[in-house]
C-alpha cells in the first residue's frame, strides 16, 4: 500500500506562504486560529476549553477529554472561568496522555517538578480549583503500566472522548506518539492509525528538545522513556485542538500540519483525516517562518 511521504519540493513551498494567508488559505486542512501572542493564543485555548464545559453542563452532558501536562498556559485561563463562573468539573472525565519512566522502567515519585507529570497535573491543574468544583479524583485518570489496556478499553466503550487537547512536537509528536525511527520495524500509517497505550522509548531528537526548552540542553534531566496514550483512542475523538507554540521550534510543523497529507513522519497529520473537527491555534511569532520572509 503507497504510503505518503512528503516531497522537501511541498515542503519548501508550503513554508514560503505568507502568514497573514495561512487563516483564508484555501488547501488548508483544519481550522486555523493566530493570535498575536503566545499568551493570547494560550488564552483562547483556555477559554475554548471552559466554553466546552459550560456548554455541556447547560446540557445535562457529560465531558470528556485527552489531555496533556503541556502546554501548560491554557490552564490558568481555564481555572480563573472556572473559579469566577463558578463551572463545575462534577462531570469531566479526564484521560491523560502520557507520563515518563526513570531508567529502571518505574514511575518518578508524586511531586510539583518536571519528571512527574501527575504532581504537575495535581497542583497546577487540580488544586487550584475551588474544591466544590474539582474533578473528582476517579476521574483524573492515566496510562496504567498494570493495565495499558484500560484507557482504549473506557474510550472506546463510550464511543470516543469529546475533544483532545494537544500540544505537538517540531516533528509532529502528539502525546509520545512520534514518528517511527527504527529501521528494522516496518509499521504502516493504517498500523500507526491503530496504536495504542503503550510504554515507549523516546526518540533523540525529542531528549534534544526537551532538554534544551527546559533545562539549557542539559539532556542528562531528560528520561528517555515513557507511557503514552495511544493514537487509536485519540483518533476517536469529535474534536481536536492543537496548540501550538514555540516560534522557531515549531513553524515547519505548523505548515505540515495545515497542508500535508496523512503521514507517520509527522504523525499530526493523522488527526484531520479521522477527527471531524480540527482547529490548530497559534501566535504570530509561530505562524511566521523564516522562508516566507525570503531570508533563505
Amino acid at each position: 500500500m503507497y504510503e505518503y511521504k512528503i516531497a522537501r519540493e511541498d515542503l519548501y513551498r508550503w513554508c514560503c506562504i505568507p502568514a497573514d494567508a495561512l487563516e483564508k488559505h484555501p488547501d488548508k486542512k483544519v481550522k486555523l486560529v493566530i493570535k498575536d501572542t503566545k499568551d493570547a493564543a494560550m488564552d483562547r485555548a483556555g477559554n475554548m476549553m471552559a466554553d466546552e464545559v459550560k456548554a455541556n453542563n447547560a446540557a445535562g452532558k457529560a465531558t470528556t477529554w485527552v489531555l496533556p501536562a503541556g502546554p501548560a498556559e491554557p490552564y490558568t485561563s481555564f481555572i480563573k472561568r472556572i473559579n469566577t463562573e463558578r463551572i463545575s468539573l462534577k462531570n469531566l472525565t479526564v484521560y491523560h496522555m502520557d507520563y515518563v519512566l526513570d531508567w529502571n522502567s518505574r514511575v518518578y515519585p508524586f511531586g510539583n517538578y518536571f519528571e512527574s507529570p501527575h504532581g504537575r497535573m495535581h497542583y497546577r491543574f487540580y488544586e487550584p480549583v475551588d474544591r466544590e468544583l474539582r474533578v473528582p479524583e476517579e476521574q483524573r485518570i492515566w496510562p496504567e503500566l498494570g493495565d495499558l489496556d484500560r484507557i482504549d478499553r473506557e474510550i472506546e466503550e463510550i464511543g470516543g472522548v469529546d475533544t483532545v487537547w494537544a500540544g505537538v512536537g517540531y516533528k509532529g509528536m502528539v502525546a509520545f506518539c512520534e514518528a517511527p525511527h527504527n529501521p528494522y520495524e516496518r509499521v504502516s500509517l493504517a498500523e500507526y492509525a491503530a496504536m495504542k497505550t503503550r510504554i515507549v522509548n523516546l526518540n533523540d531528537d525529542m531528549i534534544i528538545a526537551m532538554s534544551v526548552r527546559n533545562f539549557g540542553g542539559l539532556y542528562d534531566k531528560i528520561p528517555h522513556q515513557g507511557v503514552t496514550i495511544g493514537m487509536k483512542s485519540m483518533l476517536s475523538a469529535k474534536r481536536c485542538v492543537l496548540m501550538l507554540q514555540g516560534s522557531a521550534w515549531k513553524q515547519t510543523v505548523l505548515r505540515v500540519i495545515l497542508f500535508s497529507e496523512a503521514t507517520t513522519e509527522y504523525p499530526v497529520t493523522l488527526f484531520a483525516d479521522h477527527v471531524p473537527d480540527c482547529t490548530l491555534i497559534s501566535d504570530r511569532d509561530t505562524a511566521e517562518h523564516p522562508l516566507s520572509r525570503a531570508l533563505i
